[in-house]
Parts: C-alpha cells; sequence; structure tokens
C-alpha cells in the first residue's frame, strides 16, 4: 500500500465534525483530498453527508516592503496562469510571496522570499495579519509582513526570480500614493496585495515615525 503523503495529514479530529471517508486523490506538489463527512450545526443537530475536495497548501507568507524614508513600497510583477485562464491580464502586481516549509519559521520565509523576488535585505518587519485565502477549498494560511527597506529609484530596480523554477518577477517602486490610487482604481487584483496595502494606508504615519 502506498503511504500516505507527509502533505496531506487526514483531517484532524474535531467535536461535531465526523468524518465518514478521507483519501487522497492526487499526490503531487499540492496534494488533493476527497473528504466524506457531516458537521455539527448551529442548532446541534448533524449536518447531511458532504462530499469536498480539499487542496492542501498549508502556509505561506507574503510580504509588503515598505520605505519609510522615502514614502514608498516594492510591488512585483509576474506571470499568473491561473489568472489568464480567468479571462485576466496574466501579468499581475503583487508582494513578494513564498510557501513555509516544515519547521521554518514565517518571518524566515518573509526574508528569503524579499530577497529572491525582489533583492531586497529588510532590516525590520512586523506583523500584519493571519488569514485564510481560500477557506471554501483549500488550507492555506498566510502571513502577511510589512518590511522596512531602503529603495532604489523607480526604474532602477530590476527583474529577479529563481531561474531553476523559471521564475521571472519584475519589481515596481511605487510612492505610496501611487500605490494607494492603484489599490482605488482596482488596478491591483491581487487579494494579499490589497490587504497589505490597505494596512499600510492606516498605519502609514506610524511606520513613518517609528521606523524612519
Amino acid at each position: 500500500m502506498k503511504a500516505r503523503p507527509a502533505k496531506a495529514p487526514p483531517i484532524p479530529a474535531h467535536p461535531g465534525v465526523t468524518v465518514l471517508e478521507d483519501e487522497v486523490v492526487w499526490d503531487g506538489r499540492f496534494p488533493l483530498q476527497r473528504v466524506r463527512f457531516t458537521y455539527a450545526r448551529f442548532d446541534g443537530s448533524q449536518s447531511g453527508e458532504l462530499v469536498w475536495e480539499l487542496w492542501r497548501r498549508h502556509a505561506g507568507v507574503a510580504v509588503l516592503p515598505y520605505d519609510p524614508i522615502a514614502d514608498s513600497v516594492a510591488l512585483i510583477e509576474q506571470f499568473r496562469l491561473p489568472a489568464l485562464a480567468a479571462g485576466l491580464d496574466p501579468i499581475m502586481v503583487e508582494c513578494p510571496a513564498g510557501l513555509q516549509e516544515i519547521g521554518e519559521a514565517p518571518e524566515q520565509v518573509a526574508r528569503r522570499e524579499t530577497l529572491e523576488e525582489t533583492g531586497l535585505r529588510p532590516d525590520r518587519f512586523e506583523l500584519i495579519c493571519r488569514t485564510m485565502l481560500m477557506q471554501g477549498g483549500c488550507d492555506e494560511t498566510m502571513h502577511y509582513y510589512a518590511a522596512r527597506v531602503r529603495l532604489p529609484a523607480p526604474g532602477e530596480a530590476g527583474e529577479y526570480g529563481l531561474l531553476d523554477e523559471h521564475e521571472n518577477t519584475r519589481v515596481l517602486v511605487l510612492p505610496a500614493e501611487q500605490a494607494f490610487a492603484m489599490l482605488d482604481a482596482n488596478r491591483i487584483m491581487n487579494a494579499t496585495a490589497m490587504v497589505c496595502l490597505w494596512w499600510l494606508r492606516h498605519h502609514r504615519a506610524r511606520l513613518r515615525q517609528e521606523w524612519a
């Protein structure tokens, strides 16, 4: 019998949840489980049987690099096939981000991904929040960070990404107000970048005092 992949552990026990069947139907980079279950409704009764597919991506980290002296942020552009499949422009504006390996601290991921995707080396981090992206079908949780950096002038940031993963990211250095204007105009279609920029808009004055 084939061993169950470590990245697709069984659903943990929880009061009111009865797992009737739990199988791994795809054992790729991100496994897919099919789970048959019932759960306790708010009135105390048990739900009917449900069958859900669960995409196991585990944990990730996203970073918004911010320069409090220049009052500028660094975002990235990269090609995203799912965006193309959705009928959108496949070149998405995002924050640097990556997946967390087992045993790796979120801030370690934040440092690694910021360097790999932007060439920047933050010297200070602040946790924005921890959240889920697709709780209707995926277990991925995200840690969002703001990172203090010194940014190059716009147009001098260049392109980055891991060649062995065929990754290609282009850095956008933008004044904070310009990034907020893009947010308001819905020119940023990435939820992670949207959350981080909304947070920065609220905390920007404080950061400029504390981080300058």
